[in-house]
Protein backbone atom coordinates (compact mmCIF):
# COMPACT_ATOMS: atom_id res chain seq x y z
CA UNK A 1 0.00 0.00 0.00
CA UNK A 2 2.54 2.30 1.16
CA UNK A 3 4.55 2.42 -2.37
CA UNK A 4 4.08 5.72 -3.35
CA UNK A 5 6.88 8.46 -3.36
CA UNK A 6 5.10 10.86 -0.98
CA UNK A 7 4.47 8.00 1.58
CA UNK A 8 5.26 9.20 5.41
CA UNK A 9 4.20 7.08 8.64
CA UNK A 10 4.51 8.34 12.60
CA UNK A 11 3.56 8.86 15.79
CA UNK A 12 1.96 12.15 17.31
CA UNK A 13 1.36 12.87 21.21
CA UNK A 14 -2.22 13.65 21.23
CA UNK A 15 -3.87 14.09 24.30
CA UNK A 16 -1.86 11.36 26.05
CA UNK A 17 -1.90 8.93 23.09
CA UNK A 18 1.18 8.18 20.62
CA UNK A 19 -1.31 7.99 17.94
CA UNK A 20 -0.29 6.05 14.43
CA UNK A 21 -0.80 8.20 11.56
CA UNK A 22 -0.09 8.14 7.45
CA UNK A 23 0.51 9.95 4.67
CA UNK A 24 -0.04 9.52 1.50
CA UNK A 25 0.28 11.24 -1.58
CA UNK A 26 0.08 14.64 -1.88
CA UNK A 27 -2.62 18.07 -2.11
CA UNK A 28 -5.98 18.61 -0.46
CA UNK A 29 -6.09 16.67 2.60
CA UNK A 30 -8.64 13.84 2.80
CA UNK A 31 -9.00 12.30 6.31
CA UNK A 32 -9.61 8.74 6.40
CA UNK A 33 -11.20 7.20 9.94
CA UNK A 34 -11.39 3.35 10.15
CA UNK A 35 -14.20 1.11 11.29
CA UNK A 36 -14.37 -0.30 14.84
CA UNK A 37 -12.07 -3.07 15.34
CA UNK A 38 -10.01 -1.87 11.86
CA UNK A 39 -6.79 -0.39 11.03
CA UNK A 40 -5.75 1.53 8.00
CA UNK A 41 -5.17 -1.45 6.31
CA UNK A 42 -8.34 -3.47 6.91
CA UNK A 43 -10.39 -0.84 5.96
CA UNK A 44 -8.70 1.33 3.47
CA UNK A 45 -5.65 -0.64 1.86
CA UNK A 46 -7.60 -1.29 -1.29
CA UNK A 47 -9.01 2.40 -1.52
CA UNK A 48 -5.76 4.21 -1.00
CA UNK A 49 -3.95 3.89 -3.63
CA UNK A 50 -6.70 5.38 -5.84
CA UNK A 51 -7.13 8.29 -3.81
CA UNK A 52 -3.76 9.14 -3.28
CA UNK A 53 -3.00 9.89 -7.36
CA UNK A 54 -4.98 13.40 -6.33
CA UNK A 55 -4.93 14.04 -2.50
CA UNK A 56 -3.39 14.26 0.57
CA UNK A 57 -4.57 11.49 2.32
CA UNK A 58 -3.93 11.25 6.25
CA UNK A 59 -4.95 7.95 7.60
CA UNK A 60 -5.15 7.53 11.48
CA UNK A 61 -5.15 4.82 13.67
CA UNK A 62 -7.68 5.28 16.68
CA UNK A 63 -6.80 4.80 20.43
CA UNK A 64 -6.42 1.42 21.62
CA UNK A 65 -6.75 0.56 17.46
CA UNK A 66 -3.91 -0.86 15.38
CA UNK A 67 -0.61 0.70 15.99
CA UNK A 68 -2.42 3.47 18.50
CA UNK A 69 -1.69 2.81 22.77
CA UNK A 70 -4.68 3.42 24.72
CA UNK A 71 -5.63 5.33 27.59
CA UNK A 72 -7.18 4.61 30.71
CA UNK A 73 -10.72 6.10 29.26
CA UNK A 74 -13.36 4.29 27.39
CA UNK A 75 -13.52 4.70 23.90
CA UNK A 76 -15.92 7.64 22.79
CA UNK A 77 -16.56 8.91 19.30
CA UNK A 78 -16.15 12.87 20.82
CA UNK A 79 -12.99 11.46 22.40
CA UNK A 80 -12.03 10.12 18.64
CA UNK A 81 -13.00 13.35 17.09
CA UNK A 82 -10.92 15.55 19.69
CA UNK A 83 -7.88 13.44 19.01
CA UNK A 84 -8.32 14.05 15.51
CA UNK A 85 -8.50 17.45 15.61
CA UNK A 86 -5.05 17.85 17.78
CA UNK A 87 -3.27 15.50 15.51
CA UNK A 88 -4.19 18.25 12.38
CA UNK A 89 -3.35 21.04 14.48
CA UNK A 90 -0.38 19.32 14.64
CA UNK A 91 0.27 18.57 11.56
CA UNK A 92 -1.03 22.47 10.29
CA UNK A 93 -3.91 21.30 8.54
CA UNK A 94 -6.97 23.85 9.36
CA UNK A 95 -9.37 22.47 6.81
CA UNK A 96 -9.64 18.99 5.46
CA UNK A 97 -12.14 16.49 3.97
CA UNK A 98 -12.99 13.56 6.32
CA UNK A 99 -14.24 10.05 5.18
CA UNK A 100 -15.37 7.76 8.24
CA UNK A 101 -16.10 4.34 7.47
CA UNK A 102 -18.61 2.43 10.26
CA UNK A 103 -17.98 3.62 13.37
CA UNK A 104 -15.04 5.96 11.96
CA UNK A 105 -18.24 7.56 10.37
CA UNK A 106 -19.54 8.00 13.57
CA UNK A 107 -16.30 9.78 14.11
CA UNK A 108 -16.90 11.96 11.07
CA UNK A 109 -20.23 13.33 12.94
CA UNK A 110 -18.73 14.02 15.72
CA UNK A 111 -15.82 16.21 13.87
CA UNK A 112 -18.69 17.76 11.80
CA UNK A 113 -20.67 19.07 15.37
CA UNK A 114 -17.83 19.76 17.52
CA UNK A 115 -15.23 21.10 14.90
CA UNK A 116 -16.81 22.38 12.40
CA UNK A 117 -14.54 24.84 11.00
CA UNK A 118 -11.91 22.17 10.41
CA UNK A 119 -14.33 20.32 8.20
CA UNK A 120 -14.70 20.89 4.52
CA UNK A 121 -16.13 18.30 3.17
CA UNK A 122 -17.63 15.07 5.09
CA UNK A 123 -18.37 11.21 3.45
CA UNK A 124 -20.17 9.25 6.13
CA UNK A 125 -19.80 5.62 4.60
CA UNK A 126 -21.91 2.64 6.41
CA UNK A 127 -22.84 4.92 9.66
CA UNK A 128 -26.11 5.60 11.40
CA UNK A 129 -26.90 8.11 13.70
CA UNK A 130 -29.60 6.48 15.63
CA UNK A 131 -30.12 3.17 17.24
CA UNK A 132 -33.20 2.25 14.92
CA UNK A 133 -30.80 1.96 12.08
CA UNK A 134 -29.92 -1.65 12.59
CA UNK A 135 -31.90 -4.86 13.31
CA UNK A 136 -32.30 -5.79 17.44
CA UNK A 137 -30.61 -8.61 16.78
CA UNK A 138 -26.85 -6.37 15.69
CA UNK A 139 -27.46 -4.56 19.18
CA UNK A 140 -28.67 -7.97 21.32
CA UNK A 141 -25.41 -9.29 19.46
CA UNK A 142 -22.74 -7.28 21.60
CA UNK A 143 -24.71 -8.34 25.41
CA UNK A 144 -22.52 -12.30 25.04
CA UNK A 145 -20.35 -10.84 22.31
CA UNK A 146 -16.92 -13.30 21.83
CA UNK A 147 -13.68 -12.58 20.71
CA UNK A 148 -14.27 -14.66 18.13
CA UNK A 149 -17.19 -13.32 16.68
CA UNK A 150 -15.05 -10.80 15.51
CA UNK A 151 -14.24 -11.26 11.55
CA UNK A 152 -10.98 -13.35 11.60
CA UNK A 153 -9.43 -10.86 9.25
CA UNK A 154 -10.14 -8.25 11.60
CA UNK A 155 -8.10 -9.84 14.28
CA UNK A 156 -5.41 -10.81 12.23
CA UNK A 157 -5.48 -6.70 11.03
CA UNK A 158 -4.76 -6.02 14.37
CA UNK A 159 -2.28 -8.55 14.92
CA UNK A 160 -0.03 -7.62 12.27
CA UNK A 161 0.18 -3.93 13.58
CA UNK A 162 0.27 -4.59 16.78
CA UNK A 163 1.51 -8.42 17.47
CA UNK A 164 -0.19 -8.37 21.19
CA UNK A 165 -3.07 -10.83 22.25
CA UNK A 166 -3.90 -8.70 25.40
CA UNK A 167 -4.21 -5.70 23.72
CA UNK A 168 -6.38 -7.19 20.78
CA UNK A 169 -8.78 -8.20 23.48
CA UNK A 170 -8.86 -4.81 25.38
CA UNK A 171 -9.54 -3.21 21.75
CA UNK A 172 -12.27 -5.98 21.39
CA UNK A 173 -13.97 -4.85 24.51
CA UNK A 174 -13.79 -1.20 24.25
CA UNK A 175 -15.17 -1.32 20.96
CA UNK A 176 -18.20 -3.91 22.42
CA UNK A 177 -18.28 -1.52 25.70
CA UNK A 178 -19.37 1.64 23.07
CA UNK A 179 -21.80 -0.34 20.75
CA UNK A 180 -23.40 -1.64 23.54
CA UNK A 181 -24.17 1.71 25.57
CA UNK A 182 -24.40 3.88 21.67
CA UNK A 183 -27.13 6.95 21.86
CA UNK A 184 -26.66 8.49 18.98
CA UNK A 185 -27.14 12.23 17.74
CA UNK A 186 -30.37 13.73 17.96
CA UNK A 187 -32.00 15.71 14.94
CA UNK A 188 -31.08 18.85 15.92
CA UNK A 189 -27.34 17.63 15.97
CA UNK A 190 -27.97 16.29 12.61
CA UNK A 191 -29.36 18.95 11.09
CA UNK A 192 -26.91 20.93 12.53
CA UNK A 193 -24.16 19.83 10.01
CA UNK A 194 -23.01 22.19 7.59
CA UNK A 195 -20.72 20.50 5.47
CA UNK A 196 -21.46 19.11 2.33
CA UNK A 197 -21.83 15.90 3.14
CA UNK A 198 -22.22 12.35 1.18
CA UNK A 199 -23.72 9.34 2.53
CA UNK A 200 -22.47 6.13 1.18
CA UNK A 201 -24.64 2.37 2.58
CA UNK A 202 -24.63 -0.68 0.90
CA UNK A 203 -27.49 -2.22 0.17
CA UNK A 204 -26.87 -5.20 2.64
CA UNK A 205 -25.59 -3.00 5.19
CA UNK A 206 -25.73 -2.73 9.15
CA UNK A 207 -27.55 0.30 8.96
CA UNK A 208 -30.98 0.11 6.75
CA UNK A 209 -31.27 1.81 2.96
CA UNK A 210 -34.30 3.33 5.01
CA UNK A 211 -32.25 4.91 7.67
CA UNK A 212 -29.41 5.91 5.19
CA UNK A 213 -32.46 8.15 3.10
CA UNK A 214 -33.49 9.34 6.57
CA UNK A 215 -29.96 11.00 7.13
CA UNK A 216 -29.88 12.12 3.97
CA UNK A 217 -33.27 14.14 4.00
CA UNK A 218 -32.31 15.78 7.66
CA UNK A 219 -28.52 16.98 6.93
CA UNK A 220 -28.78 20.57 5.13
CA UNK A 221 -26.39 19.95 2.44
CA UNK A 222 -26.29 15.68 1.60
CA UNK A 223 -26.40 13.70 -0.92
CA UNK A 224 -26.73 9.68 -1.15
CA UNK A 225 -25.17 7.05 -3.06
CA UNK A 226 -26.56 2.89 -2.56
CA UNK A 227 -24.37 0.29 -3.39
CA UNK A 228 -25.03 -3.25 -3.92
CA UNK A 229 -23.64 -5.32 -1.41
CA UNK A 230 -22.81 -5.32 2.51
CA UNK A 231 -20.89 -3.11 5.33
CA UNK A 232 -17.89 -1.48 3.06
CA UNK A 233 -18.20 -3.29 0.49
CA UNK A 234 -17.54 -0.72 -2.04
CA UNK A 235 -14.63 0.50 -0.46
CA UNK A 236 -12.70 -2.83 0.01
CA UNK A 237 -13.44 -2.98 3.41
CA UNK A 238 -11.57 -6.37 4.31
CA UNK A 239 -14.19 -7.98 6.42
CA UNK A 240 -17.03 -7.53 3.67
CA UNK A 241 -14.64 -9.36 0.70
CA UNK A 242 -14.92 -12.54 -0.67
CA UNK A 243 -11.78 -14.53 0.09
CA UNK A 244 -9.88 -11.00 -0.29
CA UNK A 245 -11.12 -10.85 -3.68
CA UNK A 246 -12.82 -7.15 -4.04
CA UNK A 247 -14.98 -8.16 -7.53
CA UNK A 248 -18.06 -5.96 -6.95
CA UNK A 249 -18.44 -2.02 -7.20
CA UNK A 250 -16.05 0.69 -5.83
CA UNK A 251 -17.18 4.02 -4.77
CA UNK A 252 -13.61 5.87 -5.68
CA UNK A 253 -14.76 7.15 -8.57
CA UNK A 254 -18.20 8.75 -6.99
CA UNK A 255 -15.70 10.07 -3.33
CA UNK A 256 -13.35 12.06 -5.73
CA UNK A 257 -16.60 13.25 -8.03
CA UNK A 258 -17.93 14.58 -4.77
CA UNK A 259 -14.87 16.06 -3.06
CA UNK A 260 -14.06 17.89 -6.51
CA UNK A 261 -17.52 19.67 -6.95
CA UNK A 262 -17.11 23.76 -6.25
Amino acid sequence: MADNNNFKSGYSDVNGLSLYYEIHGQGKPLVLIHGGGSTIETSFGRIIPRLAKHRQIIAVELQAHGHTNDRNTDLTFEQDADDIATLLNRLQITKADFLGFSNGGHTAIEIAIRHPGLANKIILASAFYKRSAASPQFWEGFDHAKLTDMPQVLREGYLMANNNAGSLMNMFNKDVRRMKVFKGWSDAQMKSIHAPTLIINGNNDVGSVEHAVEMYRIIPDCELAIFPGGHGTYLGAIESLDNGKWVQFNATELIEEFLNKP
